[in-house]
C-alpha cells in the first residue's frame, strides 16, 4: 500500500457533516464541512431529509477531492446515533423523514410497553433502558407511516436503519445493506450477548428482520464506493461506528477505567469494558467497536441537551441561537449567582430517565442578568456530565482517575475547568477538533492493512490539554448542593 495514500473520513453529526483526509501519521491534512438543518414539525417531534443529509456529504466530499486525484486507501464513516430511516429497496427513497435521536414522538409507546411490564426484558436483552431516544421505536413508527409499510418490510422491499446503513446504501450505489455493531447495539434490537438481531426483541416492537440491515464489525470491509461526483469507485468503504464511540477510540482509550466525554449538541460519556453487564446506576450497556472478531463492551450515558441548551438560552436571550455568543456573555461574569439550568426540555436522559420531568430556570433574583443566565446555561453542561461520571464511578467500582474530553463545549477553558473541579479529577481534552472522523480513520485503516495495530495507534502523535481541579471541597459541595435541589424541583415526581 502506497505511503501517499490517505483515508477519508466522513463525520455526519445531528448539526454538521463533516470529511477529513487522514495521512498515515495519524493527522488531519484537509477538511470540509457542511452545515445540515433541523425541523422541528411538532412540540417533542425532531427530524431531517434525509437527501439533504446525504447532500451534505457528497457535497463534503466533493470539496475535500476536487483538488486534484487523491489516492485513497479507504473510507470510514462515524455518524449520529439512534437516528433512523425507512427507504424503498428498489428505488433507494426515503418512505419518510430521518427521525433524528432527539424525537420524542414515540414516548408514548415506550410508556405502553413500560405499563405491560417489558421493561426488564428489553433491558436484559438490549442493554438499553426503555426510552423513545433509540432507534426501535422509531423504526417502527416510520413503517406504519409508510404505505402498507409493514408487508413492504416484510416482504424485504423497504430497507430500515440508522444514519450509517443510509449513508453505506448510497456510497455504494445501493449494492450493501449493513451496520456495524456499535450501531446495532444503539437500535434496542440487537442482542447483546450474542451481537445480532434478536427475534423476540424485533416482535416486541414489531419489526420485520428482513428490513434490518446486516451486522458487520466496525473495522470491517463492508463494500466499494460506486463512484459519483469526485468520489472514484471501487475504495472500500472499511469503518461505519456511532460518532460517540468513534471518539473513544480516537482517544486511544482502549482499556478499562478510561472514560470519555463527548460534548455536542447532547453529551455521551462511555467508558470500555471486558464483558457486558447491566447498569445498576441508570446507564447504557452498548457495544464500544468491534475489530478483528473481537467486541469491546462499553458503559454509557446519555445526556440530551449539553451545547443544545445553550443555543436554547442564545435564543432566549433575543442572541439568535448562536452558542458562542451565549458562551461569551456567560464570560463576562465569575459565576451563575445561584441560578440554576436544568436544560429537561423533553425530560432527563441519563442516569435519571425521567421522560416527564421539563426544565426549569430557578435561583433568579433581582440583580440576575442574562450573562447569569447563560453562565447557568453553561455551568449545566458539567453538572449533568458531572452525574453521569458519578455513575459510571458506582458501577466500575473502582477509581476513575480522569475524565478525556472532546466535542464543541470542550474547547470552552472556563466550562473544562469547572468541570475539573465538579468531578474532582483531572480533565483531559484532546486538541483535536475531529475526534470522531479520526477514530473512523483509524478503525478503516486498521480493516485495509494501513495501521497494522491499536499498539501503533497509541504511539500517533496527539494533542492534549489538560485541567486539574482547584475549587475547595466546601465550595463544590455548595454548588453541587444547588444543582442537587434544582434537578429535585425538575423532577416528574416532585
Amino acid at each position: 500500500m502506497s505511503s501517499a495514500q490517505l483515508i477519508l473520513a466522513v463525520d455526519q453529526g445531528t448539526t454538521n457533516t463533516k470529511a477529513v483526509l487522514v495521512d498515515r501519521t495519524g493527522a488531519v491534512v484537509a477538511r470540509a464541512s457542511r452545515p445540515l438543518p433541523i425541523s422541528f414539525p411538532q412540540p417533542g417531534w425532531v427530524e431531517q431529509d434525509p437527501q439533504a443529509l446525504w447532500e451534505s456529504v457528497a457535497s463534503a466530499i466533493d470539496e475535500l477531492l476536487s483538488a486534484g486525484k487523491v489516492p485513497l486507501a479507504a473510507v470510514g464513516v462515524s455518524n449520529q446515533r439512534e437516528s433512523a430511516l425507512v427507504w424503498d429497496r428498489k428505488s433507494g427513497e426515503p418512505v419518510g423523514p430521518c427521525v433524528i435521536w432527539q424525537c420524542r414522538r414515540t414516548a408514548e409507546f415506550c410508556e405502553e410497553l413500560r405499563r405491560q411490564g417489558l421493561e426488564q426484558e428489553i433491558r436484559e436483552r438490549s442493554g438499553l433502558p426503555l426510552d423513545a431516544l433509540f432507534s426501535a421505536s422509531k423504526i417502527r413508527w416510520l413503517l406504519r407511516l409508510a404505505p402498507d409499510g409493514m408487508a413492504r418490510a416484510a416482504a424485504g422491499d423497504l430497507c430500515a436503519g440508522n444514519v450509517d446503513s443510509w449513508l453505506l446504501w448510497k456510497l455504494t450505489g445501493g449494492a450493501v445493506h449493513a451496520t456495524d455493531v456499535s450501531n446495532a447495539s444503539r437500535t434496542q434490537l440487537m442482542n447483546l450477548q450474542m451481537c445480532r438481531w434478536d427475534a423476540e426483541l424485533l416482535r416486541i416492537f414489531d419489526i420485520p428482520e428482513s428490513c434490518m440491515p446486516a451486522i458487520g464489525d466496525s473495522s470491517s470491509i463492508f463494500g466499494a464506493t460506486a463512484g459519483q461526483g469526485e468520489l472514484p469507485a471501487g475504495v472500500p468503504v472499511a469503518s461505519l461506528i456511532g460518532d460517540s464511540h468513534a471518539a473513544l477510540f480516537g482517544h486511544a482509550a482502549f482499556a478499562p477505567g478510561s472514560v470519555k466525554a463527548t460534548y455536542g449538541t447532547g453529551s455521551s460519556l462511555m467508558s470500555p469494558l471486558e464483558v457486558p453487564a447491566i447498569s445498576r446506576h441508570g446507564l447504557s450497556t452498548t457495544v464500544a467497536w468491534a475489530a478483528a472478531g473481537k467486541v469491546r463492551y462499553a458503559l454509557e450515558g446519555n445526556i440530551t441537551n449539553t451545547g443544545g441548551s445553550v443555543q436554547w438560552t442564545s435564543a432566549l436571550l433575543g442572541m439568535g441561537g448562536g452558542s458562542r455568543e451565549a458562551a461569551a456573555l456567560a464570560d463576562g461574569v465569575e459565576d451563575s449567582d445561584g441560578v440554576y439550568l436544568v436544560p429537561a426540555f423533553a425530560g432527563l436522559g441519563a442516569p435519571h430517565w425521567d421522560s416527564a420531568a421539563r426544565g426549569l430556570l430557578c435561583g433568579l433574583t433581582r440583580g440576575t442578568t442574562a450573562a447569569h443566565v447563560a453562565r447557568a446555561a453553561v455551568d449545566s453542561i458539567a453538572y449533568q456530565v458531572r452525574d453521569v461520571f458519578e455513575a459510571m464511578r458506582q458501577d466500575a467500582g473502582i477509581a476513575l482517575p480522569a475524565l478525556y474530553a472532546d466535542g464543541g463545549a470542550s474547547r470552552n477553558e472556563r466550562l473544562m475547568q469547572l468541570q475539573a473541579d465538579l468531578l474532582g479529577c483531572e480533565v483531559i481534552r484532546s486538541g483535536s477538533a475531529d475526534l470522531s472522523a479520526i477514530g473512523a480513520a483509524w478503525l478503516a485503516g486498521l480493516a485495509v492493512g494501513y495501521w497494522k495495530s491499536t499498539a501503533e495507534l497509541e504511539w500517533l502523535p496527539r494533542e492534549t490539554k489538560k485541567y486539574e481541579p482547584r475549587m475547595s471541597a466546601e465550595r463544590r459541595e455548595l454548588l453541587l448542593a444547588g444543582w442537587s435541589d434544582a434537578l429535585r424541583r425538575t423532577r416528574s415526581g416532585a
